[in-house]
């Protein structure tokens, strides 16, 4: 493995959107405390960078963790992006340098190739030769196939796939991670818990299915030992925002061996599969890289409303939809959608999310919440009126 200096743990702490900056500069420094030292954040996630090279600069963290960012694929249109995006992540970062830079959502050759016309060999080499890029991967979201390919274009030093019990054979996959792996190049792996769904959102019966074993473990520590339990993963990337989450991650991951899975632990995880994927209707991790919606529509808080309807409750997803699209201050209902596309086009997971907002509209806005509606309304014209 191509590192320049070892990873102290198992566990990467990814720092996404939309945070109490407070609480998680605690939370950060105590996970330094405690031996995690590879921090995951983005050009894209609003704040993060800036966060992270405070963070790390006001206690002197720096020298002792790895930093993980990516270029904002995205957003460049040109070969003098890639110094501008990346001098602006070294300002946000405060440092000098980026352990692991990445790639940000490099999904097909043809962006690869247009890349490679901006001389982006050259330019990698050259950052690398500085001490700037110390080591370069890609993030992936797309087909397995195309992965495949991906990894034959450069000598990568390391990749990052989403991967959980859920996802083993979505998008790269296990076979891509084999793949990667039979290559020499470390795995970074996000979504161990499918944004959360994977721990807090599982299906009662899936939850009772996990306790039915009769181990001391929550449906988290059961999702990220599934992950650990597979050698070819370098790193499991957590979006940690409680004390008690950082507390449990690093107790799961010092029991952590590969190929620790017994079968009937197997069998256990097929079952829950099963379970989970007949409650979870759209394959929404929450990322929010869909937003935000030109016409409003809370798209994440739209799915995740109609996913608990399935997996949970419909009395609960119901409160959930009205909660999060009509009282959180401004609309946010999927009715609201205009289908222009625009959030398909930014979609990792692939979704046919106008399709999808559809079928949540159809399902999720009738009886109650039309009443519900009509109250939001009078509700906030009088606020506004007030103020």
């Amino acid at each position: 493995m191509r590192f320049s200096k070892s990873l102290s743990s198992s566990i990467g702490f990814r720092i996404g959107k939309g945070f109490d900056e407070k609480k998680i500069e605690k939370l950060l420094v105590d996970a330094v405390d405690k031996g995690i030292n590879y921090f995951d954040t983005a050009y894209l996630y609003s704040g993060s960078e800036e966060f992270l090279g405070t963070t790390l600069k006001k206690h002197e963290l720096r020298d002792k963790v790895f930093i993980a960012t990516k270029f904002p694929l995205m957003f460049a249109k040109k070969a003098e992006d890639l110094d501008k995006y990346f001098n602006t992540e070294l300002e946000r970062l405060k440092t000098d340098h980026i352990d692991y830079y990445l790639f940000h959502m490099l999904s097909d050759t043809d962006t690869w190739e247009k890349l490679c016309s901006w001389n982006v060999k050259e330019w990698i080499a050259s950052k690398k030769s500085s001490g700037q890029i110390r080591q370069i991967g890609f993030s992936f979201h797309g087909s397995r196939e195309t992965f495949l390919a991906l990894l034959e274009v450069y000598d990568w030093d390391f990749v990052q796939i989403q991967y959980n019990y859920s996802d083993e054979n979505f998008q790269a996959g296990t076979a891509g991670l084999k793949a990667a792996s039979a290559k020499g190049i470390p795995v970074m792996i996000m979504e161990p818990l499918l944004g959360g769904r994977l721990a807090a959102g599982l299906p009662e019966k899936a939850a009772d299915r996990f306790r039915a074993e009769g181990k001391d473990l929550t449906p988290a520590a059961w999702g990220l030992k599934w992950v650990w339990s597979h050698p070819e993963v370098t790193v499991v990337l957590s979006g940690m925002n409680e004390q008690q989450q950082l507390e449990n991650n690093i107790a799961a991951a010092e029991t952590a061996e590969a190929g620790m899975l017994s079968e009937t632990e197997r069998k256990v995880f097929d079952d829950v599969r099963e379970i989970f994927k007949d409650s979870y209707k759209i394959h929404c991790t929450g990322c929010h890289y869909c937003m935000p919606c030109p016409a409003g529509v809370d798209i994440p808080g739209c799915f995740s409303a109609y996913n608990t309807y399935h997996s949970i409750s419909k009395s609960t997803g119901k409160l959930q939809y009205g909660m999060t699209t009509l009282l959180s201050g401004k609309p946010g209902y999927a009715s609201l959608c205009e289908k222009c596309g625009k959030c398909e086009k930014q979609c990792p997971q692939h979704l046919p999310v106008r399709n999808a907002l559809e079928e949540v509209r159809s399902t999720m806005e009738q009886g109650s919440f039309q009443a519900m509606k009509v109250v939001s309304k009078l509700f906030f014209r009088k606020r506004v009126k007030n103020k």
